[in-house]
């Protein structure tokens, strides 16, 4: 599975942001699609998933209610909708692939794409 990740950019605090991944290789009807963030001089943390086949959703806390997941069945392609942008959500943004369901431990997934920065400004 090779995953494009795309639609970073520099936005304001409180604006909104569209991240794509799409995939290619294979359909990811068995897959389940994570996005993860790394900022400069910090871990990569978990930031969304979803499972393709029943398309169940899991977020953390400090992104709950202002991203959202979701996925376009004809398109092979995940999209992250970041709204309510903060300074703190600055990032390279990256996807990533795993047979079966969704799990927020980067460990799990096999695959990722290149990531995308994300940057917000106060």
């Amino acid at each position: 599975v090779q995953l494009q990740a795309s639609g970073g950019g520099l936005v304001q605090a409180g604006g909104s942001l569209r991240l794509s991944c799409a995939a290619s290789g294979r359909t990811l009807s068995s897959y389940a699609i994570g996005w993860f963030r790394q900022a400069p001089g910090k871990e990569r943390d978990f930031v969304a998933a979803i499972t393709w086949s029943d398309g169940s959703t899991y977020y953390p806390d400090s992104v709950k209610g202002r991203f959202t997941i979701s996925k376009d069945n004809a398109k092979n392609t995940v999209y992250l909708q970041m709204n309510g942008l903060k300074p703190e959500d600055t990032a390279v943004y990256y996807c990533a692939c795993r047979r079966g369901v969704l799990s927020d431990i980067e460990g799990r997934y096999d695959y990722w794409g290149q990531g995308t920065q994300v940057t917000v400004s106060s």
